[in-house]
């Protein structure tokens, strides 16, 4: 019997998913279970798979569309089903014989009221185009009714443009708020005409607007949340991590799968909620939540925007396991191939910026995680060895955001000390 093929509910609040790409075509056969097509969610390209088995009689939504959860998506026949009354069929699954997908109505503006004769107006000349995307602020008026374009310039630029006979109606300025300053009149010393000084004004780039993806969207909405409803404090260190770049440099040049310092990080983090486990909950409404397992977050800027995909049991991965995961994610990411069982859940998020050379920054944590480690950049700067000597060590900056409500500040503390402690003696985490 024909049955109708939903878009599923990808997430708990979603309301809609934008349909990527079919997998099958019409009559192709299917087993229950098999990928039918590729579904765009707020976080990540999910596959549908098939309830059922049998053949894909019409695909009623084309890739690209954007479906409300629970509309139809298609039609599924059994194999030996007679499809020749399709009227009935249709009429059979609630779709009234017609196409389940209508286009719009656009209702026709209403009729404009009669037209009223504008009252003659005095020619104007034509407006001179703003050269820079800095528009001055608009022009008081001076007596007579000509503009004052003086209060929008410097008194040097002023200046210049008295003793050189320069028009500012036709400068447009770059300096704070298009105040015009004196690179935006020396270019023009020698200008014979107003047209003679516009024409060497460079031409106005428009901008564009891009519109907000889904993905963008949603990260504003979690962290603009976060900032609101999880009051946040910051706790940083600065680890010697000499110890670490010479396991790194050791652990590349005899293993096949080469590991990152974000990689040792990650592992450090997981020991360190084994080491003080009362870090490892949530705050809800209802009491503090325990987690059973430390399951580690990573920020990753790929090419379809920011994902914080998860390693589960983080713990208990070896460093290479951990490493090959990563490498994993980052190209399913850029593919936008991440399932949403990938993101979601974890423990706590660590994110990287030392690759870009940040040296410190905080980040804001990921709901309803209880933190989240801000990881900078690995450099050598002077230090005090233990003996009192002056030498270089390679130093790195990591800074702690976390969640208030379930975490005091001596908890966070303590933590951050276990870190500290992995990061600089990191040759346990190979164990």
């Amino acid at each position: 019997m024909a049955a109708l093929i939903r878009m599923p509910g990808i997430s708990a609040d979603a309301e809609e998913a934008a349909l990527v790409e079919w997998f099958v075509t019409e009559g192709a056969e299917i087993e229950a279970g098999s990928a039918l097509a590729a579904v765009e969610t707020e976080k990540a390209t999910v596959d549908i798979n098939a309830e059922d088995s049998g053949v894909i009689w019409k695909i009623l939504v084309e890739p690209g569309t954007a479906v409300a959860i629970g509309a139809p998506i298609a039609i599924l026949v059994s194999a030996a089903e007679d499809t020749s009354d399709e009227p009935g069929i249709l009429l059979s699954l609630g779709l009234g014989g017609a196409a389940p997908v209508e286009e719009p109505v656009v209702e026709a503006p209403p009729a404009p009221a009669a037209a009223v004769a504008p009252a003659a107006v005095e020619p104007t000349a034509p407006p001179v185009a703003v050269p820079h995307a800095i528009q001055p602020a608009p022009a008081t008026m001076e007596k007579g009714g000509a503009p004052d374009w003086r209060r929008f310039a410097s008194p040097l630029a002023r200046k210049i443009a008295l003793d050189n006979g320069i028009d500012l109606s036709v400068v447009n300025g770059t300096g704070p708020g298009g105040r015009i300053v004196r690179d935006d009149v020396v270019p023009l010393i020698g200008a014979e005409s107003a047209g003679e000084v516009a024409a060497q004004v460079p031409p106005r780039v428009a901008g564009e607007l891009v519109p907000h993806s889904k993905l963008r969207v949603a990260v504003a909405n979690a962290l603009t949340g976060s900032k609101r409803n999880s009051p946040h404090f910051y706790l940083s260190s600065t680890c010697r991590v000499d110890a670490l770049m010479d396991l790194r440099q050791q652990v590349n040049e005899s293993s096949a799968v080469r590991v990152s310092v974000n990689d040792f990080v990650i592992k450090a983090v997981a020991q360190a909620f084994v080491d003080v486990p009362a870090m490892n909950v949530q705050w809800q409404d209802e009491g503090l939540l325990t987690l059973g397992s430390i399951d580690i977050c990573v920020a990753i800027a790929s090419d379809k925007g920011l994902v914080t995909p998860v390693i589960r049991n983080a713990d208990h991965a070896r460093l290479s396991a951990v490493a090959t995961q990563v490498k994993s994610f980052v190209e399913l990411a850029n593919t936008g191939r991440l399932k949403q069982t990938d993101l979601e859940g974890g423990s706590f998020t660590v994110t990287n910026l030392g690759m870009f050379g940040v040296n410190e920054f905080s980040a804001i944590i990921n709901p309803p995680q209880v933190g989240i480690l801000a990881v900078g950049a690995v450099s050598r700067q002077p230090i005090v060895e233990p003996d009192g000597s002056l030498g270089v060590g390679q130093l790195m900056t990591v800074t702690l955001s976390a969640d208030h409500r379930p975490v005091d500040g001596a908890l966070a503390a303590t933590w951050l000390q276990a870190l500290k402690r992995h990061l600089e003696s990191p040759m346990g985490m190979l164990a």
